[in-house]
């Protein structure tokens, strides 16, 4: 989902809210700005559809479309449908969903820009094909692996204490920290394009063909402000990320977003939690998995854990959305822990915590991951519609704390965007995406037009070069 409601331009906070904003420059007093603006939204269904702009100096001085993407593990996407096995490759797709929201685990909130109606953005990023080898063939008894071949490149790249019956061993598999400059690289491609303004919806598409690999989906929130946090929930055309494995017969994993709270709003020390289920399905391999996080403990204190289940389901007859509800036998494997720390899983359906700590496997540990850098197109290779060329200026002011001219900037692209609509009102124009052939989709997989196909093949080969495109 896109920063905390950061999908959402224009008009309830007026130029008055802003200019008054403009004398303060403590975080306390930006904090107090910034409830003030939202004690007028009390009520209100969708924060989103809403619109309102935020003075310059409440905002991350970063393009939204840049800022939300779910690669800030990039070598956690590029293992996924590695292993032989179904069900360890439903554990690659989860190690990657723990990894995709590190920009919250390690950091703070933030609101980054509004995105324009036809902004996009495009990068790359260069990992390290280093994830560990996920095989619990030992731990279920089955044969492993399809090949001597596969098993032998496993077990070179397994740390040890999975599977080596070594209880001095920590068992892991958690991807490690990206590195700046690595040997080996392996390239995924991103490109998103905001492609509706109201609601606002943006699309995007993930693209790694060295790995046989591809993600897409459509980005739109909901938001809405109790008076003390504010829920953000995944909106009508945002169905999740989808993951398409080519090399294994095209097999698709759907991820849901579950609901997300930004809380401490009164207090000043802002927080995400997530209290809701998370759903992944693969109809293909027949497995699911689902993630319940709880959001409060004692005494309403933040615990981010979370527990889950991956399990044999009937894609035909979908009906369990509760832990619960899963027949015990159906049960392959069992996750839990805090997803702002440490995940583990142990194999098979007795309770995890009767499981011994050297069966315990961990799949992420988060503590030392940290955003993965992206590689960004040259200055004089972006055009004018691309988030950093876009919203450059207002960058440039807020950093160099000129928050006024920033707010003037930021409003004025913003009447530019009103106006763009105006005008193509009054010609009876509708709004057409460039890089994606619908601005929405009731399934929630967006397709690619010619023109988004030949920025992601430019993206793959280094070309940053838009002649002949736009």
């Amino acid at each position: 989902m896109s920063g905390w409601f950061s999908s959402a331009p224009s008009s309830a906070a007026t130029p008055a809210d802003a200019n008054a904003a403009e004398d303060h420059a403590s975080d306390g007093s930006k904090l107090k700005t910034f409830i003030g603006i939202l004690k007028k939204f009390i009520g209100v269904s969708d924060l989103a559809s809403v619109r309102f702009s935020l003075p310059s100096q409440l905002l991350e001085p970063t393009p939204n479309l840049e800022y939300w993407n779910y690669l800030d593990s990039p070598s956690a996407f590029a293992a996924i449908g590695t292993a032989d096995d179904p069900v360890d490759r439903m554990l690659e797709v989860l190690r990657f969903w723990f990894t995709k929201d590190l920009k919250y685990a390690k950091g703070k909130p933030c609101k980054p820009y509004n995105s324009c109606l036809g902004e996009f953005f495009r990068c790359n990023w260069e990992t390290e094909d280093n994830a560990p080898r996920i095989d619990t063939s030992a731990f279920r008894g089955s044969p492993p692996g399809s090949s001597g071949s596969s098993m032998k490149s496993a077990k070179s790249t397994i740390p040890a204490g999975l599977g080596s019956n070594d209880p001095r061993a920590a068992s892991t598999v958690s991807v490690t920290q990206s590195a700046a400059n690595p040997t080996k690289p392996v390239r995924i491609s991103y490109l998103t394009e905001q492609t509706s303004h109201h609601p606002p919806v943006s699309a995007f598409y993930i693209d790694c063909p060295e790995k046989g690999l591809h993600a897409k989906g459509f980005d739109q929130i909901t938001a809405k402000f109790t008076g003390t946090s504010i829920k953000v929930m995944p909106g009508e055309h945002n169905l999740g990320i989808f993951i398409t494995v080519d090399r294994r017969d095209h097999e698709t994993y759907q991820l849901t977003h579950p609901a997300a709270h930004l809380g401490g709003i009164l207090t000043g020390a802002l927080s995400v939690s997530v209290g809701d289920m998370c759903y992944i399905t693969c109809p293909e391999t027949k497995l699911k998995a689902i993630l319940r996080y709880y959001n409060d403990g004692w005494l309403g204190r933040t615990t981010n854990k979370m527990e889950g289940i991956i399990f044999r389901y009937d894609p035909g007859n979908d009906n369990k959305t509760q832990i619960k509800d899963v027949p015990v036998e159906d049960i392959v494997v069992r996750l839990g822990g805090a997803w702002k720390e440490k995940i583990v899983f142990t194999v098979g359906n007795k309770p995890l915590d009767s499981h011994p700590p050297e069966k315990q496997i961990t799949i992420i540990d988060i503590a030392p991951l940290s955003v993965a850098p992206k590689v960004l197109p040259p200055v004089e290779k972006q055009l004018p519609n691309e988030s950093l060329q876009l919203w450059g200026e207002v960058t440039k002011a807020i950093l160099s704390k000129q928050f006024g001219k920033a707010t003037t900037v930021k409003q004025e692209l913003e009447e530019a965007q009103r106006e763009k609509a105006r005008e193509r009102e009054r010609k009876g124009e509708t709004w057409t995406p460039v890089f994606f052939e619908q601005a929405t989709d009731k399934a929630g997989k967006p397709s690619l037009t010619e023109k988004g196909r030949e920025v992601l093949k430019r993206l793959q080969a280094g070309n940053w070069d838009m002649d002949g495109i736009l």
